[in-house]
């Protein structure tokens, strides 16, 4: 049991592989973040330019404010410097920092040749050559921007001043309704981007999930249609090579097929000729060395016609001839030891079998004898003589366990996965074999949508063959 303090530490791994594996609708969000990143980058390179260009033209409309009220009031100087500091505070704070001058606008009015306001901080030697100019002046040690606009009567001007560098902020502060919208819009975009691409993708995933639920001989076209010009070139290249694995594996059954059938009649008449060349040469006194060629014949023709019986039923369990429908499992397990019992017989062992109860399932019944008729010759071939044969059937949950045990010498685990391999064999194997009797059950379980495992049985010899198949619903 998986104790609570370390389940956070599952789920951060958990979701850190799932970030770091490749998604589509994540490049996606990537591709317009990247957009998004690009186009804020050009407006602030814009903002940037402009703020170069444009200078302290941001404040003109404040500074001549300035200059209109100090000429209106010169009369009432305390009316002039309350309403010149009340202006003065009001652009400090939406232009700036309130109060400190090196992150604020700030401004000397002067009436008369004498300075009647000055904002807190700013130095008072700052002064332009020339009127309607901005200059970088230096005082106090630092650079500061500076332009002076003067009455017509030359009597009153006032100083606009800024810390150097500080354009691109007041430039930012004054076009903000351009560019504060676009900040604040971005998180709440990510949402919206993600659900639209997930929305968007749904036809892509639709054609995943179809191919996803196949079986593996199932070769037909996707059932989908594409209407969506970037979803219509995979469906179609998916579609032609469906075409064209159907016309090669249909080539490659018919070849095996047809030949298989061919050899089984030559095979068929050397056996003839050999037991009647054989019979007549019994009437004589044969010799130990005919005996032997004799039976070293027989039993290449045995083995050839098994070849070919294998081949044939290997191309029935991929053409899948019949159509599924439901049977007793137990019923046909049955069925096939009485028919295989002779065999056991002759090799002089003994099978057995355990049912508890019966079970049913949906599927191919010559594909389903194919199965079992090999895993009961392989366990009584390959067992010593006077051992038993262990068949069970059983169901759990839903699925349908069939198990062949037997006492031979099994098979490495290093090798219990290339055995179902066609033609392969155990390299220290003895017993005569074409190879293909585990590679047809596999191809059978699969057809059934089941599952097959090699293991020991247990007792320290032999194998046990473990077929697992769903059950009828």
């Amino acid at each position: 049991m998986v104790s609570l303090a370390r389940m956070p530490g599952r789920w951060l791994a958990e979701g850190w592989r799932r970030v770091r594996r490749p998604s589509l609708v994540r490049r996606l969000m990537f591709a317009q973040m990247a957009m998004m990143t690009l186009l804020w980058s050009l407006a602030v390179g814009l903002v940037m330019i402009s703020s170069m260009s444009d200078d302290l033209n941001v404040m003109d409309t404040s500074q001549r404010s300035m200059l209109l009220v100090a000429q209106n009031l010169a009369d009432r100087p305390a009316r002039q410097y309350e309403s010149l500091r009340a202006m003065d505070l009001a652009l400090r704070n939406s232009l700036g920092n309130g109060n400190d001058a090196s992150l604020s606008p700030s401004v000397i009015v002067w009436q008369h040749g004498r300075p009647v306001y000055r904002s807190d901080g700013v130095p008072s030697d700052i002064a332009n050559t020339q009127t309607d100019i901005e200059e970088t002046v230096r005082a106090d040690g630092k650079s500061w921007r500076a332009r002076t606009i003067e009455s017509p009567s030359g009597k009153t001007r006032v100083t606009l001043v800024t810390p150097g560098g500080m354009q691109v902020w007041l430039t930012f502060q004054s076009r903000g309704y351009y560019l504060l919208p676009l900040v604040i819009s971005v998180p709440f975009l990510l949402l919206p981007a993600w659900l639209s691409i997930r929305l968007a993708l749904r036809p892509w995933r639709t054609v995943a999930k179809e191919i996803a639920s196949r079986g593996p001989h199932d070769l037909a076209p996707v059932s989908v249609k594409a209407r969506h010009d970037e979803l219509q070139p995979l469906v179609h290249n998916f579609n032609a090579l469906m075409d064209r694995l159907r016309a090669s594996i249909a080539r490659e059954q018919s070849f095996i097929a047809d030949a298989a059938h061919e050899l089984r009649t030559p095979i068929a008449a050397m056996r003839v000729n050999v037991e009647a060349l054989q019979a007549l040469l019994t009437q004589h006194i044969p010799t130990e060395r005919q005996h032997e060629l004799f039976s070293r014949v027989l039993n290449s023709n045995a083995r050839a016609e098994r070849l070919v019986g294998q081949l044939l039923r290997l191309m029935r369990s991929h053409s899948n001839a019949s159509a599924p429908r439901p049977m007793r499992l137990d019923d046909l397990v049955q069925e096939r030891l009485a028919a295989l019992s002779a065999l056991a017989h002759v090799r002089k062992v003994e099978i057995e079998l355990l049912a508890d109860e019966p079970v049913e399932v949906v599927g191919d019944r010559d594909g389903l004898v194919s199965m079992i008729d090999n895993l009961i010759d392989n366990a009584t071939k390959y067992s010593p003589e006077g051992t038993v044969v262990s068949v069970g059937i059983r169901r759990v949950g839903d699925e349908a366990l069939l198990t062949v045990a037997d006492q031979g010498p099994g098979i490495a685990p290093a090798l219990r996965e290339r055995v179902f391999d066609r033609f392969f064999r155990d390299p220290d194997q003895v017993q005569t074999g074409s190879g293909l009797g585990l590679a047809i059950v596999r191809s059978v379980v699969d057809a059934h949508g089941g599952a097959i495992a090699l293991s020991d049985t247990g007792t320290g010899k032999g194998l046990q063959v473990t077929v697992r198949i769903p059950v009828a619903a």
